[in-house]
């Protein structure tokens, strides 16, 4: 058989990555005289999981549509902000994804909501869990829209398949009667399925004034807060002290 047309039959089988791994073997032969047929296969085998891992992970992280570009390694634990590293060790492994628990960050505007989300969010995609965040006004738009044009069921299957939904800018105003009910809608079909992040500036306390039906508004902060991890950041703006760190 010719290498072109053994390689035809890899693309056809659809390891491209495997390939390209042949191909530089084949190109630099001496660097692999020592090894036997079986370690050269499994270094073949191996390349193409990994580029499979990773190509993977990238859509993973495309399809969450994340609002900053966060890392877990660039969180910052100064003291101030009331972060314990422990805690969040213990959710960046994602031990929470597969109890199907919550999580709540509340702070004040600047503190890092946001970015602390978007950090777990990513940790999420790496461990291959479909995640989408949203503002909520945002996905309550969307839910509004799909009411009218029919797609309301298929947005809300969508939302159930996700293993991580995030809520940012959680409680900026008041909720609709419809807005409420849509909101439940979220919550119900994804209890104890999936988990959700919700980052707000509003204490938890008060979150029960944001929904006009005291009895949607129990039902969806029974789902929310039950089981859930709560952290609350403190001290100044994160973009405040990144403005002074770039002046010192």
């Amino acid at each position: 058989m010719s290498l072109s047309t053994l390689h035809e039959q890899l693309r056809a089988l659809r390891l491209g990555h495997f390939t390209q791994a042949l191909q530089q073997q084949q190109a630099q032969p001496t660097t692999y005289t020592d090894m036997s047929f079986e370690e050269r296969l499994g270094l073949l085998a191996t390349h193409e999981l990994l580029c499979r891992d990773n190509t993977k992970v990238q859509r993973l992280a495309r399809q969450a549509k994340l609002r900053v570009d966060a890392r877990a390694s660039h969180i910052d634990y100064r003291a101030s902000r009331g972060l314990k590293k422990d805690k969040v060790a213990a959710l960046l492994s994602g031990q929470y994804l597969h109890y199907n628990q919550n999580i709540i960050l509340t702070g004040a505007t600047g503190c890092g909501k946001t970015y602390l989300a978007c950090a777990l969010a990513t940790q999420a995609c790496d461990q291959h869990h479909s995640v989408r965040y949203y503002r909520l006004g945002e996905l309550l738009d969307e839910l509004h829209i799909g009411h009218a044009d029919g797609s309301y069921r298929q947005q809300l299957s969508t939302l159930a398949k996700r293993k991580l939904l995030i809520l940012d800018d959680w409680g900026m105003e008041a909720l609709t009667a419809r807005q409420a009910n849509d909101l439940l809608d979220v919550m119900e079909i994804r209890y104890q399925q999936s988990s959700t992040i919700i980052a707000s500036q509003i204490p938890t306390s008060e979150w029960y004034k944001l929904i006009p039906s005291p009895t949607i508004a129990d039902a969806v902060l029974d789902r929310l807060l039950h089981n859930s991890h709560r952290i609350e950041l403190t001290g100044e703006s994160m973009r405040k002290l990144d403005q002074s760190d770039h002046l010192a």
